[in-house]
């Protein structure tokens, strides 16, 4: 490379330093060689004494399933963006002229995260890598659930009353291999009631806006005091959030006390939280056929007030990294939305070290 042109990248570089790249920032803040272990060993990368083109390097790589996160971009655009924004490649550790990733490299390898539960780990390994630079979760837990839409499907009545009965793609469509590969017979049909509910003087609801959702629905819980997400499920989007209770609840967090919506309210749930000596903070149901009493609206209404800063956590993801399923299957859609909650644990990291800084 021409001296000249290597001391004009160094200058582009360097201004893209003083300007706050927030890639720098986030390679700053998060130890990604710390999940180097647990990358090499799960997904079997060897030491190249057998020959053949050496593979990627596996720290790299998962930075680029974090950047495709955060953008919510396919495969393809992400070979491209790595190309194209000289920010990424630094924080990648590519240099000009070096041989990037394909679309097929990056998603062989998002698949193998995904085959060998590496995902998953790395996750719980983020959460030990909290733990030691004094972010324990405390304080209680919050527990919320989201809609995330998919591609709309087209089928017949026949075709949804096969994908209702448990029959694969490949049963359904045995003729059509291009087609059943198209079809994701995991994902359900939805209505998502938007607003709060109001009520009339005489205790009746007021009618509420129905819209239609194709896709899966995310299950998380969060810390309260520091906003991480600590445990999370994938399920259709017609689940019923009580029932996942169970499945995202933290264990490790040194409070007691557990937010939720009413959803999560039934007395199987109370009960297994008062058997785990478990505070129940869930929201009330309003009485059938009654107004809602004062005493409980007033409590419900604190409860809101804590239980809101889940409402952040989907803001950010939906908002910000424009969180949307493109991939075929609830185990893909897993994929996704680990990676998108590893994506927000590490923003969220960035800004507590940032408020940290700043006093």
């Amino acid at each position: 490379m021409d001296p000249k042109s290597l001391f004009s990248l160094n200058d582009h570089l360097e201004a893209l330093s003083e300007h706050g790249d927030p890639l720098e920032v986030l390679d700053q803040t998060i130890d990604f060689e710390y999940f180097r272990g647990w990358l090499v060993e799960e997904l079997g990368y060897s030491d190249g004494s057998k020959g053949g083109r050496p593979p990627f390097d596996p720290v790299a790589m998962f930075k680029i399933l974090i950047l495709q996160a955060q953008h919510n971009l396919s495969d393809a655009r992400t070979e491209f963006m790595i190309r194209d924004r000289l920010s990424w490649m630094r924080f990648l550790g590519f240099s000009l002229g070096d041989r990037t990733p394909d679309e097929n490299t990056i998603r062989h390898f998002r698949n193998r995260m995904t085959e060998t539960g590496t995902l998953k780990r790395v996750m719980k390994a983020f959460d030990w890598q909290l733990n030691k630079k004094g972010y324990i979760p405390m304080s209680g837990q919050i527990v919320d659930a989201s809609l995330v839409p998919a591609p709309k499907q087209r089928n017949t009545d026949d075709e949804r009353q096969a994908i209702k009965d448990g029959k694969s793609a490949k049963e359904i469509w045995p003729d059509k291999p291009a087609k059943a590969a198209q079809k994701d017979t995991d994902a359900r049909w939805t209505l998502k009631i938007g607003g709060k509910v109001r009520y009339r003087q005489d205790g009746t609801p007021l009618p509420m806006i129905a819209l239609p959702v194709f896709g899966y629905k995310s299950h998380i819980t969060i810390d309260r005091r520091y906003g991480f997400i600590r445990g999370a499920a994938v399920t259709s989007a017609t689940a019923a959030d009580g029932r996942m209770l169970r499945q995202v609840i933290d264990r490790e967090n040194t409070g007691s006390d557990v937010w939720a919506d009413s959803a999560y309210r039934s007395q199987s749930n109370e009960k297994w939280l008062a058997d785990r000596m478990l505070t129940s903070r869930i929201h009330r149901r309003k009485p059938k056929g009654k107004p809602m009493p004062k005493t409980m609206a007033r409590a419900n209404a604190a409860k809101s007030a804590i239980r809101a800063k889940v409402e952040h956590v989907f803001a950010h993801q939906k908002n910000k990294f424009g969180l949307f399923i493109r991939t075929i299957g609830i185990k893909r859609a897993e994929a996704k939305l680990t990676l998108a909650n590893l994506a927000y644990n590490f923003d969220r990291l960035v800004f507590h070290e940032k408020r940290a800084i700043m006093g």
